[in-house]
């Protein structure tokens, strides 16, 4: 039999799990290459992107400037670059943020259910509100800057986390592990690190991904509208909302920070899908 069907010998490391999930690979990829971008941003041939050249404004793309200009003679290709700091940040910040606490959330809500009834009232009374509307309104109370954008997208995130934790942890809980270790007299604290919580960690890393690609668009629409990050500290929205008004007259003002924003947030996404697709036994490959 070994003649007509040989032996099928697994691809390991990690070379073959990137082949095995091409869409992790291409999604990654990409999230590096933005990452490199915004950590390098210096030394990829910028100036300034604070500076003011009044005399060489709204020119077109050259070589003296790649991107063009803007109507303060700001180099565009310079303000996209430093820009991607911000949503980058904001991103990886919301999905850290909201994941952690929305962890913390969920495993005590799904698992003590006392508290579950109180906590997602909670929880669904926060997200009848549209996240971005949340977002607007939370920071009309503060003053304009990366770390109150980040709270604020973080509060309108993490009822999402909550109830997919919470989901897990009602189908975990009625397990036989976990009854087992109930009735050996396990205390509740060590069930939910244990036996629990480790269950948890593959839906909720694929759900950080959505997030992260959600906090960047919803941090480039309040930029946009200007109740994000101050005008001062470039970040792709801040540029598509000095650019809308030249907008038919000088489209690339808007269109360079737009298609980074969506190659980023594509890139993202990509990534969350692999990540589904690789961690779950049901949709995994089989070789």
């Amino acid at each position: 039999m070994q003649d007509i069907m040989p032996p099928v010998r697994a691809r390991g490391g990690a070379l073959g799990f990137l082949r095995r999930n091409p869409t992790i690979a291409i999604g990654g990829l990409l999230v590096l290459l933005m990452i490199f971008v915004a950590v390098f941003a210096p030394f990829l041939f910028t100036r300034d992107p604070t500076s003011l050249a009044p005399a060489l404004r709204t020119r077109e793309p050259s070589a003296q400037f790649w991107f063009g200009s803007d109507m303060l003679g700001r180099d565009i290709y310079s303000r996209v670059l430093y820009g991607a700091r911000v949503s980058l940040t904001v991103g990886f910040a919301v999905a850290i943020c909201a994941s952690a606490i929305g962890l913390f959330i969920g495993l005590i809500s799904g698992f003590i259910r006392v508290a579950d009834s109180i906590i997602m009232r909670i929880m669904d009374g926060i997200m009848s509100i549209p996240s971005i509307l949340l977002a607007i309104a939370l920071m009309a109370l503060t003053r304009g800057s990366v770390g109150n954008v980040i709270l604020a997208i973080t509060v309108a995130e993490v009822p999402r986390v909550a109830r997919l934790v919470r989901g897990v942890v009602l189908s975990l809980r009625e397990q036989p592990y976990v009854d087992a270790a109930v009735a050996s007299g396990t205390r509740t604290p060590v069930i939910i690190i244990r036996h629990i919580l480790p269950n948890t960690l593959a839906p909720m890393t694929v759900q950080a991904t959505y997030i992260c690609a959600s906090a960047m668009i919803t941090e480039a629409i309040l930029s946009f509208i200007g109740a994000g990050t101050p005008p001062i500290i470039p970040s792709w929205g801040n540029i598509m909302a000095e650019g809308r008004a030249l907008w038919q007259v000088k489209p690339y003002i808007v269109f360079f920070p737009a298609l980074f924003l969506s190659i980023t947030v594509l890139a993202v996404n990509l990534l969350g899908d692999g990540l589904r697709d690789a961690l779950d036994p049901r949709m995994a490959k089989r070789l």
